[in-house]
């Protein structure tokens, strides 16, 4: 089943295969495009995966995780992410960029956030967004897509999980507005709603979100089907479902699959692809994840770090690319 294509609006999915987005930490303080990243999701992209998700990528300049992020807040960005969209493709896998705000988690000394409540850093001044502030920003996700769409990328994907900007207005830690924002689908409400304005439709729009926060104060899966059933999601193709992030969890167990029963009851709930995942290391765990019926498609990190040729080995009916037959 994994290697299983699939017909998504006019894309044709070669597998169920989806590489996480993750941080590189490997741009520079502009948040641009190095020969790292061209190498690196060029080759993750060779390794025979359907849809390739490029690391949280920054909408607004003070909105990065890192001052070593990538970014899409200017224009002189989309040279350099179209490369990255333009190598994806040519290696066979459908490129996705992951649009963020970091909100109170901004590495920068000013940062903005649903309320005046810090999280686990305190070395920071801390701004609660005025409703002028927040179209801002809602603003920036959308200037963010148009960019986005000019660099050639399929697919879109809206991170709302692991405690940045839109997470944060989800949590009931982190947001104790008393306007209309105290609702907590609203801030994601309205980004998915203002980008689907702009991003064409023929192309594939996904949102992440953390299914709990580990935390008896926080929102639970419960919480987070009751949001996205609360959002228009005709037009969203992927629900990429993650855990945790906004606040230091209380003890979790850790172990292969630990999140897929959290992407099972969404998928139960929403009539939408659902991408599942969380310390899968193999082929035969993400096998029997989708024979259970937990999700759709699988999403890998680690694994794709450490041995980006991984899936080529395990389908010989995937081709390998010419440089490297050899090493069959």
């Amino acid at each position: 089943m994994l290697f299983e294509k699939y017909k998504i609006k006019q894309f044709i999915v070669k597998n169920r295969i989806v590489m996480a987005p993750m941080c590189m930490y490997q741009s520079d303080n502009y948040g641009f495009v190095k020969e790292f990243h061209k190498a690196h999701y060029y080759s993750r992209s060779l390794g025979g995966i359907g849809i390739v998700i490029v690391e949280a990528t920054s909408v607004s300049e003070n909105g990065r995780i890192s001052d070593r992020d990538l970014g899409i807040w200017r224009e002189e960005h989309v040279h350099g992410l179209s490369q990255l969209a333009s190598n994806i493709k040519e290696a066979g896998a459908i490129p996705f960029i992951q649009l963020n705000h970091a909100g109170r988690k901004s590495f920068s000394k000013k940062v903005i956030a649903p309320s005046s409540i810090s999280n686990y850093r305190r070395d920071k001044v801390l701004e609660k967004m005025t409703t002028k502030i927040i179209d801002e920003v809602i603003d920036d996700f959308v200037k963010a897509a148009i960019r986005a769409d000019k660099a050639g990328f399929d697919g879109i994907e809206i991170h709302a999980a692991h405690g940045y900007l839109i997470s944060q207005f989800m949590s009931p830690i982190s947001n104790k507005r008393k306007d209309e924002y105290s609702n907590k689908h609203l801030f994601l409400k309205r980004v998915v709603e203002s980008i689907q304005k702009v991003w064409p439709k023929k192309k594939l729009i996904s949102i992440r979100v953390s299914a709990t926060e580990y935390h008896p104060d926080g929102f639970t899966i419960k919480d987070v089907i009751d949001i996205l059933n609360k959002i228009d999601l005709t037009n969203v193709d992927y629900i990429n479902v993650s855990s945790g992030g906004n606040i230091p969890p209380k003890k979790i167990k850790l172990k292969t699959g630990y999140q897929l029963e959290f992407s099972k009851k969404i998928k139960s709930a929403l009539n939408v692809h659902v991408i599942g995942g969380g310390l899968i290391s193999n082929y035969n765990s993400a096998n029997r994840a989708l024979k259970r019926n937990k999700c759709d498609s699988i999403f890998f990190g680690r694994l794709l770090l450490r041995d980006p040729m991984y899936f080529l080995r395990i389908e010989k009916g995937l081709d390998w690319p010419q440089a490297y037959k050899r090493g069959k």
